[in-house]
């Protein structure tokens, strides 16, 4: 329950009050506040969608009238009788000689593109593309790191209505099959290493193995980041005549492939169509975020996290440049991305939570020797902020910064919650509800509960919700994911009260994701890394997030090991290395336990989640029946490890 109202911490200016285009907005519809005009757009989302739609002049093929021919979840189908082309509407606007991309990284210099620079690259992929055979529905496959070459590949890619799916070049071989292999792509770009925190990691060897296991790719272009020697990317994508054209597809077209962490198997290949992240990346950034024109976007990511396509829309809204970067946010110190906003006057900063946390804990001072009189807002998402983490904004950044914490999800490349700029920031709360997103906080039985812990859950349809998952022909996958629990209704998986003004408050994961520096990945794959080493014979990771909600929390792996095997240096070493090469450095497990054996159900499921809810102070009595272990005496061992730690 929330015994009161948190420390206000902004409040909107009055000319967001009055000139921000939510507040057009609210004055068109006739809605006297945010919640007013929230409940417009989620009473009705068909009215609000078009009204979107319409506000925005989406360019399609096709009549807009029928906007949604069934509420059903799943099964809801956006805008079945237009078509038309996400890169076409990015790309439309923009002097040639205006900035759209401001670029930096560890490796090249700080760098600019122009609208016609980007134009012009995209042309030349697209073309040196088509020359490969590739064509609508075929999908091109990239381990590409957060630079401009990648932004331009993505819009060339799905101009010829062909398919895009990424991974970020630091992730492990077998992670990066796991998810590939799926989708049988035909093209496969990739760089040849990259910098991080002033190393350099060769990548040749990985991509050439990651190239064998992927037996449909019949061409493979090598962008050389690291050595220009090794560079095959100009030859494959040189000078052209070919026009810059887009292929105008069904709304529900795939535009990219998206991955789930994977927490109970092969991460699931998420499709997402080419309208639905139109409509939702224009709503969130000229609504939500209130970018004008001359704003200048940055959000740190990478780009296996989707909040790489998300900053990608921001260039959905016209005069709006993005700044990227590729590298590490803690070399040369911890102040390396508040340079980068100086430098490139951003004016709206997005960052994962554990970065302001880690700025907090070293000390940082943004403002010591940094003019950051351009910044206005701020964002923060990937794991709940502290309010320590609202207040080190307030005070260190400014009390004008607008800070917005958000939470969403790769599952609609969007926020459910977030900012608003006709709503105040209170310490530790999500503002709102986004505009068209039927939020609600349920209990176990299906209930909308206020100021009370529920599930997530979508009441009604979003645009930008899966497709369904690639490979998945009779939807089960899809429908076992997000509305196994309550039918008809989608379950996200996080934690969320919803206070009685209509803020929210997340308190992670519900299942048992492993999310480290917003990066998320599953359980399986730990299991798939570490169940590889010898000794080694079950293990269970639980991610159990820090009670202050100030860093990372605590990421225990507990093994299982083989007769006569010890948990010595050189084993817990090799479990270490081999999460690390993998999975990612984030991942590597902060402690190993030895288990005498994995509790799991009657049919063999492992207890992850009730472990996890456990060492969170949970009762045991209510995380598991005992009446449904295999094994309850493991359980109780397990009871008795998170006894001994909370204590």
């Amino acid at each position: 329950m929330t015994s009161s109202v948190p420390d206000l911490l902004w409040s909107p200016t009055p000319e967001l009050r009055e000139r921000s285009e939510m507040a057009e907005l609210a004055r068109a519809v006739g809605a006297a506040d945010y919640d007013a005009l929230w409940r417009w757009s989620v009473e009705d989302v068909e009215r609000f969608w078009r009204t979107v739609w319409d506000r925005y002049e989406i360019q399609a093929d096709g009549d807009p009238t029928r906007v949604l021919d069934t509420h059903a979840m799943p099964g809801a189908r956006w805008f079945p009788d237009v078509r038309l082309s996400y890169p076409e509407h990015l790309l439309a606007h923009g002097d040639d000689d205006a900035v759209a991309i401001h670029a930096a990284s560890e490796v090249r210099d700080d760098v600019q593109v122009t609208w016609g620079e980007l134009r012009e690259q995209v042309r030349r992929i697209r073309a040196g593309l088509r020359g490969m055979g590739v064509g609508r529905g075929d999908r091109v496959a990239a381990c590409l790191p957060n630079i401009p070459e990648t932004v331009a590949a993505f819009l060339a890619v799905t101009s010829l209505g062909a398919i895009w799916s990424c991974c970020s070049p630091d992730f492990g071989a077998r992670t990066v099959v796991d998810r590939f292999a799926q989708i049988e792509p035909t093209v496969l770009l990739a760089v040849d290493g990259y910098r991080y925190g002033g190393r350099d990691f060769d990548r040749t060897a990985l991509i050439d193995e990651i190239a064998v296991a992927l037996p449909t790719v019949h061409r493979r272009v090598t962008l050389g980041y690291l050595d220009p020697a090794r560079d095959t990317w100009a030859d494959a994508f040189p000078p052209t005549d070919e026009p810059l054209v887009f292929e105008r597809v069904p709304f529900d077209h795939p535009l990219w492939i998206l991955y789930s962490s994977g927490t109970t198997g092969t991460p699931k290949a998420i499709v997402h169509g080419h309208g639905g992240p139109l409509l939702e990346a224009i709503k969130s950034w000229r609504l939500q975020h209130a970018v004008t024109p001359g704003d200048r976007a940055m959000w740190f990511t990478t780009t296996g996290w989707m909040m790489w396509n998300y900053l990608v829309g921001a260039l959905l809204t016209p005069g709006v440049s993005i700044v990227v970067y590729d590298g590490s946010p803690g070399h040369p110190d911890m102040g390396v991305l508040w340079d980068l906003v100086a430098r490139t006057r951003a004016t709206l900063f997005g960052t994962g939570a554990a970065y302001i946390h880690g700025c907090m804990q070293a000390g940082v001072e943004p403002l010591d020797g940094r003019d950051l009189s351009a910044l206005r807002a701020m964002g923060s998402t990937g794991s709940p902020l502290s309010p320590a983490g609202f207040r080190w904004v307030h005070d260190h950044v400014g009390e004008r910064i607008w800070l917005s914490s958000v939470s969403g999800g790769t599952d609609v490349v969007s926020a459910f919650v977030g900012g608003a700029p006709l709503v105040p920031v209170h310490v530790g709360e999500l503002p709102a509800r986004s505009l068209g997103a039927a939020v609600e906080a349920w209990d176990d039985d299906g209930r909308p509960v206020i100021d009370e812990v529920g599930e997530l859950v979508l009441t009604e349809p979003l645009p930008s919700m899966p497709v369904g998952f690639w490979g998945d022909d009779d939807g089960s996958r899809y429908r076992d994911a997000y509305f196994a629990h309550y039918p008809g209704v989608w379950r996200q998986g996080d934690w969320i009260t919803i206070t009685p003004r209509g803020s929210a408050v997340i308190h992670g994961r519900s299942d048992a994701t492993i999310n480290r520096a917003g990066i998320r990945i599953g359980t399986a794959e730990i299991y798939n890394a570490v169940l590889g080493v010898p000794g080694i014979a079950d293990a269970l990771a639980v991610d159990v997030p820090d009670p202050d909600g100030v860093g990372d929390g605590w990421l225990g792996l507990f093994v299982v090991l083989d007769d006569d095997v010890m948990l010595d240096a050189a084993l817990t070493a090799e479990v270490r290395k081999r999460v690390r090469s993998d999975c990612s450095p984030r991942h590597v497990p902060d402690d190993l336990i030895v288990a005498p054996a994995v509790p799991r159900t009657l049919t063999g499921k492992s207890l992850e989640v009730p472990v996890k809810r456990m060492l969170m102070g949970h009762d045991p009595a209510r995380v598991a029946n005992v009446d449904a272990l295999a094994n309850p005496d493991v359980f109780a061992w397990f009871v008795a490890f998170a006894r001994e730690r909370l204590a």
